[in-house]
């Protein structure tokens, strides 16, 4: 059987950033693991143009291991872009993903191939317990809370960035042109069918984290406004509420003067009607205007990621892959009235 047919074979991603030491030991940990599961698997690298000696590291993995290929980003366009790279070079009818640091044990695997075979297309592996730290892990909440919003289900509080999934699933973003990307979200256009599974989560040994709380909240942000309007049904909340507010505040203005025969006396009772409502107002325009620059930035037609150069498995280079998006369909002419 062609190994892109075996329904057994394995791609397994990886978006690297400045793992030059953690890329040896995480490659020598999942071979035996892929070789068990399957007779045909690959290692897809996806440098996202690192500033250490990554991209060295790769090519010598490459050299030395046939099941590993390498690719070379152009600039730094983050691990949900570098991924949605190595997704699309995928050649096998299974993909995995998960980092480059080791917190996600190549050895819990075989439970997400487990659940798969249960009738699931997406299986996440949720850590037991995070070990990221104490800020490192609210910020992994708040971006789950948000992405709840964006996946429109529950399985948004399990996802991690280890998961298995069937190749059939990114058919449905093949086309997809935006440089914001969450592949939680976009996986969510091919299936219903979630799962999760409890993995192990190992404490981070070779140097810091590369994905800070700064990087967090940027990307909860980018999914709540790029694949949500949940921002936007909170701005007519507000509006709504400061509505009856000022509805309220009508009433008791009209109501002291026919009463008592005076108006509401003060100008900081005034002064901070006025503040209030502007807070509302200024709040609500921010956030049209996220959404406004999001359709900016399309417009653009700014790609997701640009390749510089490739590994093949054998460690030679490949023909760079100068294209980030698949290509456009033809023209059919206009349609058949």
């Amino acid at each position: 059987m062609d190994a892109a047919h075996d329904p057994r074979a394995l791609s397994v991603v990886v978006p690297v950033y400045n793992s030059d030491e953690s890329l040896p030991k995480l490659i020598a940990r999942l071979e035996p693991v892929l070789a068990d599961a399957s007779d045909c698997y690959e290692i897809i690298l996806v440098d996202d143009c690192s500033q250490g000696n990554s991209w060295q590291t790769i090519e010598g993995l490459a050299t030395a291991h046939t099941g590993v290929r390498g690719i070379r980003l152009m600039r730094n366009y983050g691990q949900h872009n570098a991924l949605l790279c190595g997704i699309r070079e995928a050649r096998y009818p299974i993909i995995i993903t998960l980092d480059d640091d080791l917190q996600n044990p190549p050895e819990e695997i075989p439970k997400l191939l487990a659940e798969l075979d249960r009738g699931h297309d997406v299986v996440y592996g949720t850590p037991l317990k995070e070990r990221h730290g104490l800020w490192r892990d609210m910020a992994s909440r708040i971006t789950k809370i948000a992405l709840s919003g964006g996946m429109g289900a529950e399985t948004a509080r399990k996802v991690s960035a280890f998961r298995a999934f069937r190749s059939q699933v990114r058919d449905a973003f093949a086309n997809y042109p935006g440089p914001f990307v969450s592949i939680d979200v976009l996986l969510t256009w091919g299936t219903h069918r979630f799962s999760s599974v409890t993995v192990r989560h190992d404490v981070r040994r070779d140097g810091p984290s590369n994905y800070t709380v700064r990087r967090l909240v940027v990307h909860a942000l980018n999914m709540m406004t790029g694949f949500s309007v949940v921002p936007l049904q909170i701005a007519s909340l507000v509006g709504f509420a400061f509505t009856l507010v000022g509805i309220f505040i009508l009433v008791f203005v009209l109501g002291r003067y026919l009463l008592e025969g005076t108006s509401v006396p003060g100008f900081p009772f005034l002064a901070s009607i006025v503040a209030i409502f502007s807070g509302a107002q200024l709040f609500a325009l921010g956030i049209i205007g996220e959404y406004l620059a999001r359709m900016h930035f399309r417009s653009m037609e700014q790609p997701a990621y640009f390749v510089r150069s490739t590994t093949s498995s054998s460690g030679s280079p490949a023909q760079p892959n100068t294209s980030s998006l698949p290509p456009a369909p033809k023209d059919k002419g206009p349609a058949a009235e």
